[in-house]
């Protein structure tokens, strides 16, 4: 879909989240590490990847998938080719040596306690500086035993997205062979298992709100949200927001996520 103009005060008035005002940069161990482990990974596992050609390249990018395994983040930085820098929860930061892990490859830590708003503040510093973004809509790994295994998606990338109207959200499908890879409560990886990856259509919140099948909104009912008071304008991008969220995993569900 191609770029429209950016409506007038879409990013201050819309989505006033703040970076940290500290500058980001990817560790040169992950710029590292991005070129040597995505081969190695592709020498020893089965995954088949279908829609390279939408990656973006370069520049900025929200990278939004699906998650069944621990294996995910792996297999979206193979797609992306591009080193990702994803939202965690603090988890993955508690024990070594997976928090060495996380630093040195510049992730980017979630506390429940406050509700994210330090992590969508790094993101921001992530997406300002040019690069790519991981995002899980779902917020967590689905601990699903049966189908459908993808859960509601949580608001924060519709909040991303909406800071950055212009920069693509790429919505990456993981089917069922990631969660087969290495199932929960597995300590073997099944690299037999054959993993298939659909990178779709990606899609800017600045096109999404001028959709008809998105926000449906022209420039008029953009300045009557910006008119609106704090409390009115909050409520109805809220609303908004959850419509990006809901339109976001129906997407990965009609593409394939189980």
């Amino acid at each position: 879909m191609g770029q429209t103009e950016t409506p007038k005060g879409l990013i201050s008035g819309f989505a006033s989240i703040e970076g940290t005002g500290e500058p980001f940069k990817t560790p040169l161990i992950y710029r590292f590490l991005e070129k040597y482990v995505p081969v190695l990974l592709r020498s020893i596992t089965n995954v088949h990847i279908c829609g390279l050609s939408k990656v973006p390249r370069k520049g900025a990018a929200i990278f939004a998938g699906n998650h069944l395994s621990n294996l995910d983040p792996f297999i979206k930085i193979m797609a992306a080719q591009r080193p990702i820098h994803f939202l965690a929860k603090e988890g993955h930061f508690e024990k070594q040596p997976n928090r060495f892990v996380m630093i040195s490859t510049g992730q980017i830590e979630t506390f429940r306690e406050s509700g994210g708003k330090d992590a969508l503040a790094r993101a921001v510093d992530v997406l300002q500086s040019g690069g790519c973004l991981g995002v899980f809509p779902e917020g967590t790994r689905s601990r699903r035993d049966s189908r459908p295994f993808l859960q509601e998606g949580r608001t924060g990338v519709a909040r991303l997205a909406a800071r950055f109207p212009d920069v693509p959200v790429v919505p990456v499908i993981l089917d069922l062979g990631a969660r087969n890879f290495m199932p929960p409560g597995s300590f073997l990886p099944r690299p037999w298992r054959k993993i298939r990856v659909i990178v779709d259509e990606p899609i800017t919140f600045n096109d999404w709100i001028r959709s008809q099948e998105g926000g449906d909104l022209d420039q008029g009912g953009i300045d009557e949200i910006l008119a609106m008071d704090h409390e009115a304008r909050d409520e109805k991008m809220r609303a908004l927001y959850r419509l990006f969220t809901d339109q976001l995993i129906e997407t990965l569900r009609a593409r394939g996520a189980p």
